[in-house]
Protein backbone atom coordinates (compact mmCIF):
# COMPACT_ATOMS: atom_id res chain seq x y z
CA UNK A 1 0.00 0.00 0.00
CA UNK A 2 1.31 3.59 -0.49
CA UNK A 3 -0.32 6.79 0.33
CA UNK A 4 0.07 10.50 -1.03
CA UNK A 5 -0.08 12.16 2.63
CA UNK A 6 -0.61 15.57 0.30
CA UNK A 7 -4.29 14.57 -1.19
CA UNK A 8 -6.31 13.35 2.41
CA UNK A 9 -7.35 15.59 4.83
CA UNK A 10 -4.53 15.43 8.02
CA UNK A 11 -6.68 13.84 10.26
CA UNK A 12 -5.66 10.51 8.66
CA UNK A 13 -2.31 10.70 9.47
CA UNK A 14 -2.29 9.40 12.80
CA UNK A 15 -4.65 7.19 13.97
CA UNK A 16 -6.00 5.02 16.42
CA UNK A 17 -7.92 1.66 15.49
CA UNK A 18 -10.14 -0.22 17.82
CA UNK A 19 -12.12 -3.48 17.56
CA UNK A 20 -13.71 -6.22 19.60
CA UNK A 21 -14.83 -10.03 19.06
CA UNK A 22 -17.80 -10.81 21.50
CA UNK A 23 -19.92 -13.57 22.68
CA UNK A 24 -22.88 -12.56 20.23
CA UNK A 25 -24.19 -9.47 18.61
CA UNK A 26 -27.61 -8.54 21.57
CA UNK A 27 -25.82 -4.81 22.07
CA UNK A 28 -26.88 -5.34 26.09
CA UNK A 29 -25.92 -8.44 26.62
CA UNK A 30 -22.58 -9.73 24.68
CA UNK A 31 -19.50 -10.06 26.35
CA UNK A 32 -15.99 -9.05 25.17
CA UNK A 33 -13.56 -12.05 24.08
CA UNK A 34 -10.87 -10.73 22.30
CA UNK A 35 -10.11 -6.87 22.15
CA UNK A 36 -7.45 -4.32 20.23
CA UNK A 37 -6.30 -0.71 20.63
CA UNK A 38 -3.30 0.73 18.82
CA UNK A 39 -2.14 3.45 17.06
CA UNK A 40 -0.98 3.25 13.01
CA UNK A 41 1.01 6.18 11.65
CA UNK A 42 0.82 7.89 8.45
CA UNK A 43 1.39 5.27 6.65
CA UNK A 44 -0.79 2.88 8.10
CA UNK A 45 1.74 0.50 10.26
CA UNK A 46 1.00 -0.11 14.17
CA UNK A 47 3.29 1.95 16.60
CA UNK A 48 4.69 0.55 19.00
CA UNK A 49 3.92 -3.76 19.55
CA UNK A 50 0.46 -4.15 19.30
CA UNK A 51 -1.43 -5.73 22.27
CA UNK A 52 -4.91 -7.76 21.77
CA UNK A 53 -6.79 -8.68 24.79
CA UNK A 54 -7.93 -12.02 25.62
CA UNK A 55 -11.05 -11.77 28.27
CA UNK A 56 -12.70 -15.08 29.56
CA UNK A 57 -16.16 -13.44 29.48
CA UNK A 58 -17.70 -15.49 32.17
CA UNK A 59 -20.00 -17.00 30.26
CA UNK A 60 -20.53 -19.91 27.93
CA UNK A 61 -19.22 -18.11 24.17
CA UNK A 62 -21.98 -20.22 21.78
CA UNK A 63 -20.49 -21.97 18.74
CA UNK A 64 -21.56 -20.21 16.16
CA UNK A 65 -19.29 -16.95 17.82
CA UNK A 66 -16.46 -19.23 18.29
CA UNK A 67 -16.28 -20.35 14.79
CA UNK A 68 -16.17 -16.66 13.32
CA UNK A 69 -13.34 -15.60 15.60
CA UNK A 70 -11.55 -19.23 16.65
CA UNK A 71 -12.19 -18.83 20.55
CA UNK A 72 -13.64 -21.35 22.72
CA UNK A 73 -14.99 -20.95 25.97
CA UNK A 74 -12.46 -23.55 26.90
CA UNK A 75 -9.61 -21.41 25.49
CA UNK A 76 -11.02 -18.58 27.30
CA UNK A 77 -11.49 -19.53 30.47
CA UNK A 78 -7.36 -21.63 30.16
CA UNK A 79 -5.69 -18.28 28.89
CA UNK A 80 -7.77 -15.35 29.28
CA UNK A 81 -7.31 -12.59 31.75
CA UNK A 82 -10.54 -10.92 33.83
CA UNK A 83 -13.39 -9.34 32.48
CA UNK A 84 -13.26 -6.37 34.56
CA UNK A 85 -9.28 -6.26 34.15
CA UNK A 86 -9.63 -6.26 30.31
CA UNK A 87 -12.55 -4.07 29.78
CA UNK A 88 -10.70 -1.38 32.42
CA UNK A 89 -8.02 -1.74 30.10
CA UNK A 90 -9.51 -1.07 27.17
CA UNK A 91 -11.57 1.88 28.18
CA UNK A 92 -7.70 3.58 29.69
CA UNK A 93 -6.65 2.72 26.60
CA UNK A 94 -9.28 4.50 24.56
CA UNK A 95 -9.53 7.70 26.68
CA UNK A 96 -5.39 8.13 26.34
CA UNK A 97 -6.29 8.67 22.59
CA UNK A 98 -9.24 10.52 22.80
CA UNK A 99 -7.56 12.95 25.54
CA UNK A 100 -4.72 13.55 23.55
CA UNK A 101 -7.01 14.63 20.21
CA UNK A 102 -6.32 11.21 18.06
CA UNK A 103 -9.41 9.97 16.63
CA UNK A 104 -10.00 6.13 16.89
CA UNK A 105 -11.43 4.57 13.75
CA UNK A 106 -13.77 1.71 14.74
CA UNK A 107 -15.39 0.04 11.53
CA UNK A 108 -19.34 -0.07 12.72
CA UNK A 109 -18.37 1.81 15.74
CA UNK A 110 -21.98 1.54 17.11
CA UNK A 111 -21.13 -2.23 17.72
CA UNK A 112 -17.95 -1.98 19.59
CA UNK A 113 -18.69 1.40 21.71
CA UNK A 114 -21.91 0.15 22.53
CA UNK A 115 -20.97 -3.13 23.78
CA UNK A 116 -18.24 -1.89 25.50
CA UNK A 117 -20.24 0.88 27.42
CA UNK A 118 -22.44 -2.26 28.60
CA UNK A 119 -19.50 -4.37 29.76
CA UNK A 120 -18.24 -1.48 32.10
CA UNK A 121 -21.86 -0.68 33.44
CA UNK A 122 -22.02 -4.69 33.99
CA UNK A 123 -18.08 -4.63 36.16
CA UNK A 124 -18.77 -1.12 37.95
CA UNK A 125 -16.83 1.08 35.63
CA UNK A 126 -17.48 4.02 34.06
CA UNK A 127 -18.23 3.84 30.66
CA UNK A 128 -17.06 5.82 27.93
CA UNK A 129 -20.60 7.84 27.05
CA UNK A 130 -19.78 10.40 24.27
CA UNK A 131 -16.62 8.95 22.84
CA UNK A 132 -15.02 11.40 20.28
CA UNK A 133 -13.42 11.91 18.05
CA UNK A 134 -14.43 8.78 16.41
CA UNK A 135 -13.85 7.57 12.63
CA UNK A 136 -16.11 4.88 11.24
CA UNK A 137 -15.33 3.93 7.90
CA UNK A 138 -18.88 1.92 7.28
CA UNK A 139 -20.55 5.65 8.05
CA UNK A 140 -18.29 7.66 5.93
CA UNK A 141 -18.32 5.21 2.75
CA UNK A 142 -21.53 5.00 2.71
CA UNK A 143 -22.15 8.85 2.25
CA UNK A 144 -19.12 9.43 -0.20
CA UNK A 145 -20.23 6.60 -1.88
CA UNK A 146 -23.67 5.93 -1.56
CA UNK A 147 -24.77 4.05 -4.81
CA UNK A 148 -21.86 1.50 -4.89
CA UNK A 149 -23.56 -2.16 -5.16
CA UNK A 150 -22.68 -4.86 -3.07
CA UNK A 151 -22.22 -5.55 0.28
CA UNK A 152 -19.96 -3.22 2.69
CA UNK A 153 -18.66 -5.20 5.12
CA UNK A 154 -15.34 -4.44 6.42
CA UNK A 155 -13.96 -7.73 3.90
CA UNK A 156 -15.68 -6.39 1.43
CA UNK A 157 -13.96 -2.41 2.38
CA UNK A 158 -10.87 -3.68 2.20
CA UNK A 159 -11.21 -5.26 -1.43
CA UNK A 160 -12.61 -1.61 -2.50
CA UNK A 161 -9.70 -0.24 -1.25
CA UNK A 162 -6.56 -2.36 -1.97
CA UNK A 163 -6.08 -3.22 1.58
CA UNK A 164 -5.00 -6.61 2.55
CA UNK A 165 -7.22 -8.88 5.10
CA UNK A 166 -5.56 -12.13 5.67
CA UNK A 167 -7.14 -13.00 8.86
CA UNK A 168 -11.09 -11.70 9.16
CA UNK A 169 -12.50 -11.65 12.75
CA UNK A 170 -8.91 -11.56 14.34
CA UNK A 171 -9.63 -8.14 16.12
CA UNK A 172 -5.90 -6.88 15.47
CA UNK A 173 -6.38 -7.65 11.60
CA UNK A 174 -9.59 -6.37 11.92
CA UNK A 175 -8.84 -2.99 13.68
CA UNK A 176 -5.57 -2.51 11.21
CA UNK A 177 -7.56 -3.22 8.16
CA UNK A 178 -10.21 -0.87 9.08
CA UNK A 179 -7.83 2.18 10.06
CA UNK A 180 -5.79 1.56 6.50
CA UNK A 181 -9.48 1.54 4.84
CA UNK A 182 -10.17 4.76 6.65
CA UNK A 183 -6.92 5.96 5.16
CA UNK A 184 -7.40 4.75 1.96
CA UNK A 185 -10.67 6.35 1.95
CA UNK A 186 -9.71 9.71 3.38
CA UNK A 187 -6.91 9.70 -0.01
CA UNK A 188 -9.70 8.92 -1.98
CA UNK A 189 -12.64 11.04 -1.44
CA UNK A 190 -10.87 13.84 0.61
CA UNK A 191 -12.80 16.74 -1.57
CA UNK A 192 -15.89 15.71 -0.27
CA UNK A 193 -14.56 15.37 3.59
CA UNK A 194 -13.67 18.10 5.92
CA UNK A 195 -11.00 19.24 7.06
CA UNK A 196 -11.40 19.62 10.61
CA UNK A 197 -11.98 16.56 12.36
CA UNK A 198 -14.82 17.87 15.07
CA UNK A 199 -16.93 18.97 11.67
CA UNK A 200 -16.68 14.87 10.59
CA UNK A 201 -17.31 13.26 13.66
CA UNK A 202 -20.61 15.84 14.17
CA UNK A 203 -21.73 14.79 9.92
CA UNK A 204 -20.85 11.06 11.36
CA UNK A 205 -24.08 11.28 13.85
CA UNK A 206 -25.99 12.37 10.82
CA UNK A 207 -25.41 10.08 8.06
CA UNK A 208 -25.19 7.23 10.50
CA UNK A 209 -29.42 8.01 11.24
CA UNK A 210 -30.22 8.56 7.82
CA UNK A 211 -28.31 5.39 6.76
CA UNK A 212 -30.37 3.45 9.57
CA UNK A 213 -33.20 5.10 8.63
CA UNK A 214 -33.22 4.56 4.60
CA UNK A 215 -32.43 0.89 5.70
CA UNK A 216 -35.82 1.06 7.83
CA UNK A 217 -37.35 2.40 5.01
CA UNK A 218 -36.40 0.11 2.32
CA UNK A 219 -37.28 -3.02 4.66
CA UNK A 220 -40.68 -1.65 5.10
CA UNK A 221 -41.08 -1.36 1.82
CA UNK A 222 -40.26 -5.06 0.94
CA UNK A 223 -42.82 -6.75 3.45
CA UNK A 224 -41.71 -5.92 6.81
CA UNK A 225 -43.72 -3.25 8.51
CA UNK A 226 -42.11 -3.62 11.37
CA UNK A 227 -39.12 -2.58 10.57
CA UNK A 228 -37.71 0.34 12.60
CA UNK A 229 -33.97 2.25 12.51
CA UNK A 230 -31.34 1.69 14.95
CA UNK A 231 -30.33 5.19 16.19
CA UNK A 232 -27.10 6.45 17.69
CA UNK A 233 -24.20 7.07 16.68
CA UNK A 234 -21.18 5.72 17.65
CA UNK A 235 -22.91 4.59 20.56
CA UNK A 236 -26.85 3.31 19.92
CA UNK A 237 -29.80 4.80 21.73
CA UNK A 238 -31.07 1.65 23.35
Amino acid sequence: MTFDFNDRPTWANRIAVFDTETTGLDLREARIVTACVLELDAAGNPVGNPVEWLADPEIEIPQVAAEVHGVTTEYARQHGRPAAEVVAEVIAALRTFFAAGVPVVAYNAPYDFTILKYEALRHGLEPLLEPAPVLDPLVIDKAVDRYRKGKRRLENAAEVYGVPLTDAHNATADAVAAGRVLQALAGRHSAALPASLTELHDLQKIWADEQSESFAEYLRRSGKPEARADLGWPIRNL
